[in-house]
């Protein structure tokens, strides 16, 4: 490949092509513009002054004819009505010549003609009309008949005549502003056909110079570079063309030089890399088998431990029956303390190996009515409810997906720790609502219990960690660890909301389905439409209002069904009352 020669650079050769060639089509597209502004002055001409005067000089024809057409009728007839076309002629003459005259500036030739044809038709009004007018009234028709002579007709003649000069000379005018028209449009496109050869010319040599100039040197250096990275790093590298070819050329060579330099070095770091994955990997793989042992550990523990404490709470439970006050004090309270011991380990283990089931152990996903559910939460909680004197109410619960044993767990959690943690000066008061947000159903879970300390809101969604001893208040510290893994395996988030004035809320958040997003966003474009009843577990507006706080939730003189559903047939606004 030969060197290019000349020491332009490709910047400037670019520029100077694209200035030479932006002048030229600068002046074309000026003389296409003064071209194209005579061509549209010179049909102005024939749309609006030549064309307009054509039609003009023909009514000036019918004018006079009606004029003279009037004056034999009325010679003959002697009746005046029949001089209402010559009267009417005269006025329509005399506009038609005052609208052709203001079109005739640029026309003195045809306004000449127009000066002829006026004075030809007065001299014939003065000397045949207007004396067969009036002889006609005086002397009768024979006496006007007899002034119709062939000399007025040649009069008239005359001015008849006049008019045909002046079509004659409008027409030739039009005619020289068409041609002016075509020559006009003529040039126009020859100056557009001058700017597409300038562009096409313009343009090959664009395309040669960019051939020779950029795709040979670049097609050159490709070729190195792909030499290059086919591993061959001692190939150096050469560039011709413009100097900014050159530059680049000495750029990448610089840069091959310095990945040649480097590459032992990255190669030792991929070895070393490669090396750390593997043990990576073998790591990981020893943490898999060491988490799914330990899974069926904890398993086959909880299980192979539970017949063992059966039977040793079995036994305490039987000592305790035949010979509680047959012992000493003591006795009876060491019997105790063992029968205490075993059932808590039985509650322990029980709870872990739910907290292990949780995710594992799975039905399947399928549309869960949580007013349903909260109908059996409602059941199992009603021996704790009766001794506690407390009170549940839920409200406008929704329709999820999930899985309805893990959310009834999840839900007599919440509400067994709300009845728990009470007050003892006030009967516990226990609400479940819910509100949409988003696309995420948010449910809140409010008492009027102790509460929880801001310090421990995070605390106590940890396994095992409690906040009180088991004597002021029993259990295994796992109900709400069960909470946290449910919701999470449902894909939301709990937390305690510290904000609330009294007692305890806990909040969790689960996915809303589709179709409840948008009905939520239908309701929320057309705040005119009224909310429909709902079925079973399909919320309305109106419900979602009316689940916030206890105390918007039914009044006590309302019937109560245990089964979950009002005498209305609505499963929203409910209340479940022990006491």
């Amino acid at each position: 490949m030969k060197p290019v020669v000349g020491g332009w650079s490709l910047r400037r050769r670019v520029i100077t092509l694209l200035t030479v060639v932006g002048v030229l089509l600068i002046g074309l597209a000026a003389a296409e513009a003064a071209m194209a502004a005579r061509n549209r002055t010179q049909i102005d001409a024939i749309l609006n002054e030549t064309g307009p005067l054509r039609v003009q000089s023909q009514e000036l024809l019918n004018a006079v004819l009606d004029q003279e057409t009037a004056v034999r009728g009325y010679a003959v007839s002697g009746d005046p009505a029949d001089l209402g076309p010559y009267e009417a002629g005269l006025d329509q003459e005399k506009a038609t010549v005052s609208a052709m005259r203001a079109l005739l500036h640029d026309y003195p030739q045809i306004g000449q003609e127009l000066r002829i044809v006026e004075e030809r038709a007065e001299q014939w009004r003065v000397s045949v009309a207007e004396p067969v007018i009036t002889t006609t009234e005086q002397d009768g028709t024979r006496a006007g008949q007899a002034l119709v002579t062939e000399q007025a007709r040649q009069r008239f003649d005359e001015v008849r005549s006049a008019v045909d000069d002046l079509q004659q000379e409008i027409l030739a005018a039009r005619e020289q502003s068409a041609a002016n028209v075509r020559n006009s449009s003529n040039l126009l496109v020859l100056l557009l056909i001058i700017a597409a050869l300038v562009v096409v010319v313009a343009g090959t040599v664009l395309l040669l110079s960019l051939d020779r100039m950029v795709i040979r040197p670049l097609t050159g250096l490709a070729t190195q570079v792909r030499e290059v990275a086919e591993g061959d790093y001692q190939h150096r590298i050469a560039t011709v063309g413009p100097p900014e070819f050159i530059r680049l050329g000495d750029d990448v060579d610089a840069m091959r030089q310095k990945i040649a330099s480097d590459l032992a070095e990255v190669r030792e770091a991929r070895e070393r890399i490669e090396w750390v994955n593997s043990q990576l990997q073998k790591q990981a793989e020893e943490l898999t088998r060491s988490n799914r042992d330990l899974e069926q550990f904890a398993y086959v523990a909880s299980h192979d431990l539970q017949e063992p404490l059966r039977k040793v709470a079995s036994f305490c439970q039987l000592l305790q029956r035949r010979y509680a006050g047959q012992l000493d004090e003591r006795a009876d309270q060491y019997i105790a303390f063992a029968v205490d011991g075993a059932q808590r380990m039985q509650r322990l283990i029980n709870d872990l190996l739910a907290f292990s089931r949780i995710g594992r152990l799975t039905t399947g996903f399928v549309d869960v009515d949580l007013n349903k559910v909260m109908g059996d939460v409602a059941g199992q909680t009603e021996a704790a409810r009766q001794y506690a004197d407390a009170e549940l109410t839920w409200t406008g619960l929704p329709v999820i997906r999930g899985e309805e044993p893990l959310l009834t767990n999840l839900l007599a959690n919440l509400v067994s720790n709300s009845i728990k943690f009470r007050r003892p000066d006030a009967p516990p008061k226990v609400h479940i609502s819910a509100r949409l947000v988003g696309a995420e159903w948010e449910i809140t879970c409010q008492d009027n219990g102790i509460g929880i300390e801001p310090e421990f809101a995070d605390k106590i969604f940890v396994i095992f960690q409690r906040l009180h001893s088991k004597d002021a208040y029993p259990g295994t510290g796992i109900g709400l660890a069960i909470v946290k893994k449910i919701v999470e395996y449902h894909g939301g988030r709990v937390w305690v909301d510290t904000d609330v004035p009294e007692g305890t809320a806990i909040r969790f958040t689960l996915p809303a389905r589709p179709e409840d997003v948008e009905a939520a966003a239908a309701t929320t474009a057309d705040p005119a439409e009224q909310p429909q009843p709902a079925d079973a577990g399909e919320p309305t507006p109106a419900d979602e209002a009316s689940s916030a706080l206890p105390e918007h939730s039914a009044g006590p003189d309302q019937p109560d069904r245990a089964d979950g559903a009002s005498e209305s047939g609505r499963t929203g606004d409910m209340r479940e009352t022990v006491g």
